[in-house]
């Protein structure tokens, strides 16, 4: 794909250090489920089952970005936004980067509409590419999910519209450690975690990436069909033209949240999961409050990056 000029900007994020976030997460998640334990761990080794991921950890110079964004798929859809996600680890200076997140999948490449669930190692430096990417689209003839390997079925890393990501150099190390299990509030696992980073630390913005399975239990998930027809001008006009499921844990988790946008235009949350009995999508929070268990690895970036932000924007459509 050719490359094209595109706006960058860099802030920088607030890092607590890792026992003071665990514990305030931990008092955070406690108001919304039964039992919720946050420590500071060794991370696992996230390539191995249940997690498949594309490198064994969550550290190194790690850094979130924000691309492109929502404005560019509503109310009709920019299909000149294409990325790629080794050019974008370029782009936030971590050429070889682990990446991790949710986004929009090449339409372009695919041929309609679909999520994706980035989950590369890049090319760069020592480092041969390791792409564990998902994509899931809408079955246009029985309206069911299908969950394809993006670089086994389509030999590719681009992506279209969106993507909130996570990179880092993949590398073991210190890490958050969030369980929490019986939902209590109302509160899904990632906005929760969000909001009380926002109300501990105010403006400073806390940025974490990583991953998480629901391991019991089931959640409410969308996959966008193909592009709508007709301006998408409501919430209401978006939630009728996704598709929704309820999809059945396990389900691996790809999450960015940031606790407060700092003048970014960021999308402050965003999660996608794929799974390993054919299902996956926009995670928006679990449908079984009461057997629902969590268990994830999160790690705080450094840095936030906004690429390519659109320069007319609005809020529908980013739930």
């Amino acid at each position: 794909m050719a490359e094209r000029e595109m706006a960058v900007d860099r802030k920088e994020a607030f890092v607590p250090p890792l026992d003071e976030l665990a514990a305030v997460l931990q008092a955070g998640l406690s108001t919304n489920f039964l039992d919720a334990k946050v420590k500071v761990v060794d991370c696992p080794d996230l390539t191995q089952p249940p997690f498949t991921l594309a490198a064994p950890g969550l550290c190194g110079s790690p850094r979130v970005a924000d691309v492109g964004g929502v404005p560019y798929l509503i109310p009709t859809p920019q299909l000149d936004k294409k990325y790629n996600l080794e050019q974008v680890a370029g782009q936030v200076d971590l050429p070889g980067a682990f990446v991790l997140g949710a986004g929009a999948g090449g339409a372009h490449v695919v041929g309609v509409n679909c999520e994706m669930m980035p989950n590369i190692r890049t090319t760069g430096g020592a480092h041969s590419r390791n792409n564990q990417t998902r994509i899931s689209r809408v079955n246009t003839e029985d309206g069911t999910c299908i969950l394809e390997h993006y670089e086994e079925t389509y030999q590719c890393r681009d992506f279209c519209l969106l993507a909130n990501l996570f990179f880092s150099e993949g590398k073991p190390g210190k890490v958050l450690e969030v369980k929490a299990k019986v939902r209590t509030g109302q509160e899904n696992f990632v906005s929760c975690m969000r909001k009380t980073l926002e109300q501990q630390y105010g403006d400073r913005p806390v940025a974490l990436g990583g991953t998480f399975l629901l391991e019991k239990g089931q959640a409410k998930i969308h996959i966008m069909p193909g592009f709508s027809q007709t301006p998408l001008q409501s919430e209401q006009d978006v939630n009728n033209w996704l598709n929704f499921f309820e999809m059945s844990g396990p389900l691996i988790n790809l999450s960015v949240f940031v606790s407060r946008d700092p003048g970014l235009d960021l999308r402050v949350e965003h999660t996608h999961c794929f799974s390993h009995h054919g299902e996956g999508g926009h995670y928006h929070y679990d449908t079984t409050p009461e057997e629902v268990e969590y268990r994830g690895y999160f790690l705080p970036a450094e840095y936030i990056y906004r690429v390519d932000r659109p320069k007319i924007s609005h809020m529908i459509g980013r739930d």
